[in-house]
């Protein structure tokens, strides 16, 4: 084999985002800014995070201007958004859709019900594959963790936090959230298949906090999860959520996000390994090896 076979690798079709809510607590306009000049494939959009998040008409002439895609919708859902776009979860969700149709994309990132939704999460798994349908848009449910007090483990939603025995179309997996559950991503990326379509790639040290740390930087093999998504062709995104509030300078935040674009460049690919070698003799013999998951 040459040394040009030894050096080739499969990159996946798989995109790579910026979350307009790493920038926090710059806006969304400096994420669409930042994500041009350092070459990510396009941002995904965190309603909510500032005014402009959820005005669709500024942030299409956003995209625009800045010649950056939207690549997916992450639809008001967390605490701090519970009331952008009104109150009512379903029509969030529709709303969210109408977003991701004019914004040119086919992503809409959920969580899970909180538990005090009970009306909601009743129906919510068999909801969101209805809107599925109904719009043509992936909805891709999130993994969240139990919530962690001086009293013990706090179960917040419902049907659960854990995406993996209930019965969705298709998952979005956080790293830093499988952190804060004691989860290994790469475990659940294996557990999942093809129901996994969108990644938000982070870290965690295994806090009760949900960190969202500079991937590389934790507990949770970001590298090898990339390598895996490589191997299994993955074509959904990989968007980089991480958390950059603590930068003392807009120089220091943009270093983190630079960083964090080449740490998934560099993993998100794998050496292609031939299936077989030819002897002198023109005859095909088959290889074997070792998995390509272990450490």
């Amino acid at each position: 084999m040459s040394d040009a076979d030894e050096r080739a690798v499969r990159v996946p079709a798989a995109k790579v985002g910026l979350s307009t809510s790493s920038v926090y607590p710059e806006t969304t306009s400096s994420a669409f800014e930042l994500a041009r000049r350092l070459g990510y494939d396009g941002v995904e959009l965190m309603v909510g995070i500032d005014p402009v998040a959820a005005d669709i008409d500024a942030v299409e002439k956003l995209r625009d201007y800045h010649q950056v895609p939207v690549l997916s919708v992450h639809s008001p859902c967390l605490l701090i958004t519970q009331r952008v776009w009104g109150t009512d979860p379903w029509a969030k969700l529709e709303r969210s859709a109408e977003a991701a149709r004019r914004l040119d994309c086919d992503v809409v990132v959920v969580h899970p019900p909180f538990r005090w939704q009970r009306e909601y999460a009743r129906g919510f798994v068999a909801g969101v594959r209805r809107l599925a349908e109904e719009t043509g848009i992936t909805f891709a449910v999130e993994n969240m963790y139990p919530w962690r007090t001086p009293g013990g483990e706090l179960k917040a939603y419902m049907p659960g936090w854990d995406p993996t025995e209930l019965d969705y179309d298709t998952l979005t997996l956080d790293l830093s959230h499988a952190s804060t559950a004691n989860q290994q991503s790469l475990d659940l990326a294996r557990s999942w298949g093809d129901r996994l379509r969108h990644v938000h790639l982070t870290d965690g040290s295994g806090s009760a906090k949900d960190e969202h740390m500079v991937p590389g930087r934790g507990d949770q093999r970001a590298d090898k999860l990339l390598e895996h998504l490589a191997r299994t062709d993955f074509d959904g995104h990989v968007v980089l959520e991480v958390n950059t509030r603590k930068a003392d300078t807009r120089a220091q935040r943009e270093a983190d996000l630079a960083e964090s674009l080449a740490f998934t460049r560099l993993h998100l690919a794998t050496p292609l390994h031939p299936t077989y070698a030819v002897d002198g003799a023109g005859v095909a013999d088959a290889l074997t090896g070792g998995s390509d998951d272990t450490v």
